[in-house]
């Protein structure tokens, strides 16, 4: 489905957040990292030199808007195409369209919302005309691109990855909302709504507009709970609540307490919380508090993202019990998170560490007459793949970082290696 610019829009109509999208730079809220004085896609777009992208980021970001406005700034035909409404046909009848005004000197962005939804072939039919320069291709995903783009289209765009909003700045959109129905609402619940859309405008100005059309003036947190569905919005005004609860869940995980973390995980639902914002530290915890000690940890802390992907609330909130659960009865260990750490902190202090040569890869004869690759030793052609090679710097040959526990199955890792580092001191240098 292709929609382009009509003058004859009826505005009053539009949901709320169509009717606030800006329409130039100066009005735009959130990413700043890439559209601050200065920063690469703001120099692009104020020198006119706009390239094919991708956008990656959640949802109600300011991917559609942004790429507007770009069409504006860049005096582009802008031809929105949704990914979903959308087939060969439609793409063969919007690249035609493209041709013409290229032959007539005017320039085509043509922005494609949810571009992972097209398969390869769809994909693959843009790529002559991207190449051409007949089209400026702007798509938008809330999913990985690496995955979901065709590697022959993603080589030919720009990706720029945009964050979620802060709260701050959904609340500053809500108040140019509350610009157009002069309703009595207080800062802090403006500031509730803002953590309940978790960093999506779309969404906080669509339970802003379910607010205004309850014909109440003077909003109190019973008409916002009515139009959120929850019973409560617990987060203050700093969102310290917010952060409380996830440390709550935490520690009770980490204590090998299934009844506090649940109950923990719960309020947090119940509250509005992203579920999927849950699973991403729940995939955390199952690394820094758990590691080796329980290796499939991490396999069902994934699981449960991807099940919250799929289905949502409240389905998946079942799905993030078992792992929280889970998490919750598993031996621990921090081994890991502690030897990451030791290894950051002396990664940072030398990063000028030349790699040792003789673990260089050496595809060019300059290579390998400076030395690189040689004397490397192929584990596999050693008797039980260990050899005495030196693997760090010079200035680190002696440090070790990863201190295995002796909590569940880590306390196999620990005895394997034990042996081999007893091994690797019995073998000739």
């Amino acid at each position: 489905m292709i929609e382009e610019n009509n003058l004859f829009s009826n505005l009053s109509v539009q949901p709320l957040a169509a009717r606030l999208r800006p329409k130039d730079l100066n009005d735009f809220v959130g990413q700043e990292h890439l559209l601050g004085e200065g920063k690469i896609l703001r120099r692009m777009i104020d020198s006119d030199k706009i390239p094919s992208m991708i956008f990656f980021g959640p949802p109600g970001v300011g991917k559609t808007t942004l790429a507007g406005i770009i069409a504006n700034r860049t005096k582009a035909e802008f031809i929105n195409f949704s990914a979903v409404n959308s087939g060969i046909k439609e793409i063969k009848n919007v690249m035609q369209q493209a041709e013409h005004n290229r032959n007539f000197g005017m320039r085509t962005l043509l922005f494609i919302d949810e571009i992972h939804r097209f398969n390869k072939a769809q994909q693959d039919a843009f790529l002559p005309f991207v190449e051409r320069g007949s089209i400026i291709l702007i798509g938008a995903t809330t999913e990985n691109p690496s995955f979901e783009i065709n590697s022959a289209l993603l080589s030919r765009c720009r990706v720029f990855i945009l964050k979620a909003l802060t709260p701050d700045n959904v609340v500053e959109l809500l108040k140019r909302a509350n610009k157009i129905y002069n309703l009595e609402i207080s800062e802090e619940l403006l500031r509730n709504l803002a953590i309940f859309s978790n960093g999506d405008a779309r969404s906080a100005l669509s339970v802003f507009e379910m607010i205004a059309m309850t014909g109440e003036k003077i909003i109190t947190p019973e008409i916002i709970e009515q139009c959120t569905s929850r019973r409560s919005l617990l987060y203050d005004k700093n969102g310290e609540e917010h952060y409380n609860l996830i440390s709550a869940l935490h520690k009770s995980m980490r204590n090998s307490d299934p009844d506090a973390a649940i109950y923990w995980l719960t309020r947090m639902l119940e509250s509005g919380e992203d579920p999927l914002y849950i699973a991403r530290r729940v995939i955390r915890f199952a690394s820094e508090d758990i590691g080796l000690a329980e290796p499939h940890a991490l396999e069902m802390a994934v699981a449960a993202y991807n099940a919250c992907h799929y289905i949502g609330m409240p389905e998946c909130g079942i799905n993030l019990a078992q792992a929280v659960v889970h998490m919750s009865i598993c031996p621990k260990s921090n081994a890991l998170y502690a030897a990451y750490n030791k290894a950051r902190n002396d990664a940072v202090k030398n990063l000028a560490s030349p790699v040792p040569l003789w673990l260089r890869n050496a595809p060019t004869a300059l290579m390998k007459n400076l030395g690189y690759g040689k004397n490397y030793k192929y584990a596999h052609d050693y008797e039980d793949r260990i050899t005495k090679m030196q693997c760090l710097p010079d200035e680190l040959r002696e440090r070790e970082y990863y201190e295995p526990s002796e909590q569940g199955a880590e306390l196999n890792y620990k005895k394997r290696l034990e042996k081999i580092k007893a091994y690797k001191k019995n073998l000739p240098s």
